[in-house]
């Protein structure tokens, strides 16, 4: 074996010898590996910097990916172990915010806090010592070890350049238990990773919170509520909690979301499966995706995306079935309403049995000040929270609230993404959901050569049935779970706890038969809803309501989708071009059911004027012609996509949406309805008088192209970026930030990120895949691959994959090196 990697190696660097200089941080180091037995591995780069990473065994398969991962994106890595380890407040200052890409969490302090409380309660390491398949298995173990020996000798060979991190004290070794730290994170993410605020925050009525310093103070959510002495949260009205939690687990302004779809083969071209796999992260920070191939000969062989610091492929294909993940409309937490003890309002009773807290004191270092040391408080059910996103808690003297989130038992998620990286085919795929259940908030869509397809809302969810919801519910609870999904359980009697399946791997959670699954229709395609129309001829339903709801309206990007793939299929003799077309066609269905009509009630308006919501008339005349002409697409050439764009998002932010059309939402059609935009609802005017008056304010004009206004600047280069935003319902889904000073969209937040289309041509040959990585492989401005993918992006093109060892071999850009611990 050593033998075959030494020749693959010397194979690389005969074709390629002096053509251009290594990729940063990749060492151009040919020695054997150590007689003495040190991690090692061998990185064969192609065009656009993908590594393909070549190793004898898992260990070392986590150092060629912990070495190269560290090559691309060492500050952002830093960073975001800084983050789990409880250094934030250190490095960066208290008051200062993180980029909450493992935390919801507002400032350092509260990050800080909750993190430090994980290391304090050894809760990670209790997990690692779980035997399989309840915790992690030997080899994803191994994993760890190797990526944390990889990255460590990255640093320990370099000197970081990055202006992000060059110098900074934070940038330091990791050890593999941080690597736990950091997928135990990215577990917890739809659970206490939604609530740290809440849970930092909690204190008794009274104080006893704990101790203190300067920054000791309550943290509080931007606007989620006010607090009294000691942290306590005051219920500042009656209002209906519904809204605020709608808001909290919406898709609207959410920084992930993704669409997939996978075709039967029925409906292509050779007979074989296909899939599309478009989601939309954060183009920035902690959840960046990134490029590699993974390779142990005769055991191992997968191409795709992972999420920084994983261990495995998140997102990707094999040389037999192709998979990718939409984040789910389940509900991964619910809440437990104390009963306190009336003498203790740190106790609360469990049929009528007094139980105290637990109290977990933790001390956090400040830059600039004394450690600040604080109390959480825990019960059986999970942590005191006083706060869910916009939602107030209060803990007073009667009443409290824990939050039960199963995934914080859930260490699983790379045994799932490494079996499905050695399936053969969907079997596989759903062999691997139902042996290790590590899913915590995605959906799982899969095509595989054989022609079969599969959708799998598998998750790791409380198992809160519908029955045990109406036995169980308090008066909150009845208002929150049919409208949200989310349960509020009487944590005063005992019976009153998610259940267990026989099947399920952990206590308290749904089993995999339970779970929401369709096989081998034409297509199956999510882009964020529930289950219920993963293909539309074919509805799923039975499922409670956590899982997320049915027969209700569909977002129009799920509409948009469903209307295209199911054409797509009914069409037939589909191919991987296919499939890139769809990504870049950039359809705005909001403009299909729109644009026409507004353009219409704005030519009727008096003397072509309307009022602006600061009561100013405006003349939109020109307004009515750009609309309709406009294209219907966010194309980077589309004239009027800005304008209309600017004026959606302004009438939907005042109009509700049950008074937007005139045509009411259907169950029996829910693809079509609702429909015919209501232009007399009140603010449809205003809205359209203020995106005219705000664009003028900014000297853009009406039916500016798109991508004049909507862009990246890398290295002084002004990039033109297509797609549009959720409410416009784009496949493409692109977030810009809004700076008209800077001339428009001046970056992206959120959008398309690691695409891939993926065709097959027959068991055991080389799959057709198409591959990109929206904003590049590396975050160094510095890197050759800092922004050449994004421009690809921008001109609606993807890379070409590179998987069989004779496509690699001849890449024109083809550096190998070997990597290894000195």
């Amino acid at each position: 074996m050593r033998n075959r990697l030494r020749t693959l190696a010397l194979a690389g660097v005969a074709l390629t010898a002096a053509v251009v200089p290594l990729p940063q941080g990749a060492a151009a180091d040919g020695a054997r590996h150590p007689a003495s037995g040190g991690l090692s591995a061998t990185i064969r780069y192609t065009e656009y910097g993908i590594p393909h990473i070549v190793a004898e065994d898992y260990p070392d398969l986590g150092f060629g990916e912990g070495w190269a991962q560290a090559a691309d994106q060492v500050c952002t890595l830093a960073d975001g172990f800084a983050t789990v380890r409880g250094e934030r407040s250190r490095y960066f200052g208290a008051a200062a915010a993180p980029d909450q890409s493992l935390s919801s969490a507002t400032t350092n302090l509260s990050s800080d806090l909750y993190f430090a409380g994980v290391r304090r309660a050894g809760t990670v390491e209790k997990l690692l010592r779980r035997p399989a398949p309840a915790g992690p298995s030997r080899t994803v173990k191994e994993l760890m070890r190797g990526w944390a020996a990889g990255y460590n000798a990255w640093l320990k060979q370099h000197r970081v350049a990055d202006p992000a991190c060059a110098g900074k004290p934070w940038v330091r070794p990791v050890s593999s238990l941080d690597v736990g730290r950091r997928a135990f994170a990215l577990a917890v993410l739809g659970g206490q990773g939604r609530a740290v605020d809440g849970i930092t925050a909690a204190a008794p009525p009274g104080g006893g919170g704990a101790a203190a310093g300067p920054g000791a103070s309550a943290t509080t959510g931007s606007g989620a509520r006010t607090t009294g002495p000691g942290g306590t949260a005051r219920p500042a009205t009656r209002q209906s909690p519904v809204p605020a939690l709608r808001a909290l687990f919406s898709q609207d302004d959410s920084d992930m979301g993704s669409n997939a779809v996978a075709f039967g083969g029925s409906t292509t071209a050779n007979g074989r499966g296909l899939l599309l796999g478009n989601p939309h992260y954060p183009w920035s920070g902690g959840r960046r995706f990134w490029q590699s191939q993974v390779t142990i000969p005769g055991r191992l062989n997968a191409s795709g995306g992972s999420l920084l610091g994983s261990v495995t492929i998140s997102i990707g294909h094999n040389a037999e079935v192709a998979w990718s993940h939409t984040v789910a409309t389940g509900v991964t937490m619910n809440l437990h309403q104390l009963t306190l003890d009336p003498a203790d309002p740190t106790a609360y009773l469990v049929d009528g049995v007094r139980e105290p807290m637990v109290r977990r004191i933790v001390s956090v270092p400040v830059k600039g000040g004394p450690d600040v040391v604080r109390t959480q408080w825990w019960t059986r059910y999970g942590p005191v929270v006083t706060s869910l996103g916009q939602l107030a808690l209060p803990w007073n003297h009667t009443t409290a609230y824990a939050l039960n989130d199963p995934n914080e038992a859930n260490l699983r998620a790379s045994d799932t993404a490494l079996g499905f990286s050695r399936a053969t085919g969907v079997d596989g795929i759903a062999r691997s959901l139902r042996r290790t259940q590590g899913l915590p908030w995605t959906n799982t869509v899969a095509a595989d050569a054989a022609g079969h397809t599969l959708f799998s809302q598998s998750q790791v969810l409380p198992r809160i049935t519908d029955g045990l919801q109406r036995r169980c519910a308090t008066a909150l609870g009845r208002t929150t779970y049919p409208a949200t999904g989310l349960a509020v359980l009487d944590g005063s009697r005992a019976a009153c706890v998610p259940g267990r399946d026989a099947d399920a791997v952990q206590p308290g959670i749904f089993g995999p038969s339970a779970m929401p699954t369709l096989r081998d229709t034409p297509y199956v395609e999510n882009s964020n809803d529930s289950a219920w129309l993963a293909n539309a001829d074919r509805p799923l339903t039975g499922y409670p309501r956590v899982f997320g709801p049915i027969a209700s309206p569909r977002t129009l990007r799920t509409r948009g989708a469903l209307q295209d793939v199911s054409a797509m299929a009914k069409r037939g003799g589909l191919t991987p071009g296919d499939l890139q077309r769809q990504q870049f066609t950039n359809r705005a269905p909001a403009g299909d059911l729109a644009a026409a009509d507004t353009a219409r009630a704005c030519a009727a308006l008096p003397s072509g004027r309307a009022t602006s919501s600061a009561g100013r008339a405006v003349d939109v005349s020109a307004a009515c012609a750009v609309i309709r002409r406009w294209d219907r697409s966010v194309r980077t050439d589309s004239k009027g996509a800005l304008l209309f764009d600017r004026f959606w998002r302004g009438l939907t932010a005042r109009v509700a949406p049950a008074d937007l059309w005139r045509t009411p939402f259907d169950p029996a059609d829910p693809v079509h309805t609702p429909r015919t935009l209501n232009t007399t609802a009140t603010g449809f005017a205003a809205a359209l008088a203020d995106a005219v008056a705000e664009l003028r304010a900014a000297g853009i004009p009406l039916d500016a192209p798109l991508g004049r206004h909507q862009f990246v600047v890398r290295n002084g280069k002004h990039i033109p970026i297509a797609g549009g935003t959720e409410g416009l319902g784009i496949w493409n889904k692109t977030e810009g930030v809004w700076n008209p000073a800077g001339g428009g969209y001046d970056e992206v937040s959120t959008g398309s990120s690691y695409v891939q289309a993926v065709g097959f041509n027959g068991r055991g040959r080389c799959p057709n895949a198409r591959i990109l990585l929206t904003y590049s492989q590396s975050s160094d401005p510095r890197s050759a691959h800092y922004s050449d993918q994004t421009e690809l992006y921008s001109a609606g093109r993807m890379v070409r994959a590179r998987f069989c060892e004779q496509d690699i071999l001849a890449s024109p850009a083809l550096r190998v090196v070997r990597v290894r611990e000195r």
